[in-house]
Formats: structure tokens, C-alpha cells, sequence
């Protein structure tokens, strides 16, 4: 009776952890082979970094600032904060950020430079992930613009940044 008892209890064990099979992540939150950024990093910072792949199918919109006199292309449903001389888009680990002001560029016109700078720190965890910033300068009439996009180290939104870029006009 009582290996009955220990049989019973050992199988309820394994039954209750084999579960589904069936998996709660969504695709976007599934990696399966580490990038750079990722590797060594725990799993929540991974799923974090993954979820900020703008997706190929992703909306559009234009953003319009008559005063400041420019228009951008950003991605629908990303939070806009300022307006005319400083508005930024952000979504996730990601950031499009266009400042205006008076004087003339110091690159070619539309030339990316990159570079890295870490994140601000997560309010939660304290923690700073490396981003990569790719700045454009455009002038037009005694004017600059600077684009700032901001992506986490790892993420790949080359095509959609460069779609972005590509967008911005003077009016």
C-alpha cells in the first residue's frame, strides 16, 4: 500500500511537470541563436533586446512639424514626445529623436556617422543596455536638423532606420 502510495505521488509529480507542450511566448520573444548583444546576458534582458526588432510589415506614418519645417516617416503606435525643433518617437529599447536649431551642418548632407552610448538606466533594475545611434545631419536655408536613431546593440532594424532616414524632408 504504501509503494502504491509513493508510485502514485511520483507520477502525479511527472504528469503535473510535462504540462502542454504548448508554449506562452509569443514569436517575438523567442531567440534561438544568441547575437552578440545577448550572449551571457539573463533571459528577461535577451527577450527585451529581441522584442525591439521593428517588424518588416510594420505601419508608417508621417510626421509633419510645419513651425520647424520638416516631415519623417515613424513607425505607427511609437509614443511622441515635443514637437518643432525637439521631437523624439520612442518604442521599447528604440528612439528617433530630430532636434532643429539655426547654423549649418557638420557632415555631409544625410551622411550617417555611428556610434554607441549605453541606454539610460531602467527605472526597475538599474540597469543600462549598449545602444548603436546612427546620426544624420540635413540643412536647408540657415537650419540644421540632426537625426538621432537609437537601437539596442543586437537588434536589427537597419532597413526600417534607413527607411527613416530616408524620409526626412525640408518643407
Amino acid at each position: 500500500m504504501k509503494k502504491l502510495a509513493i508510485l502514485t505521488l511520483i507520477l502525479g509529480a511527472l504528469v503535473a511537470g510535462c504540462g502542454s507542450g504548448a508554449s506562452s511566448e509569443s514569436p517575438q520573444e523567442t531567440t534561438t541563436e544568441p547575437t552578440k548583444a545577448t550572449k551571457g546576458a539573463v533571459p528577461s534582458e535577451a527577450e527585451s533586446l529581441a522584442t525591439g526588432d521593428i517588424p518588416d510589415n510594420q505601419e508608417f506614418l508621417t510626421y509633419t512639424d510645419k513651425p520647424a519645417g520638416y516631415s519623417i516617416k515613424y513607425p505607427a503606435g511609437w509614443a511622441r514626445t515635443g514637437d518643432g525643433a525637439e521631437v523624439t518617437f520612442r518604442e521599447k529599447g528604440n528612439l528617433i529623436h530630430v532636434a532643429v536649431h539655426p547654423g549649418t551642418a557638420k557632415s555631409a548632407e544625410g551622411e550617417k556617422k555611428t556610434f554607441t552610448r549605453k541606454s539610460t538606466p531602467d527605472p526597475v533594475t538599474g540597469k543600462s543596455v549598449p545602444l548603436l545611434v546612427d546620426v544624420y545631419e540635413y540643412e536647408k536655408g540657415g537650419k540644421v536638423a540632426v537625426l538621432e536613431l537609437s537601437t539596442p546593440e543586437g537588434v536589427d532594424n537597419v532597413d526600417a532606420y534607413r527607411m527613416i532616414s530616408e524620409s526626412f524632408q525640408w518643407r
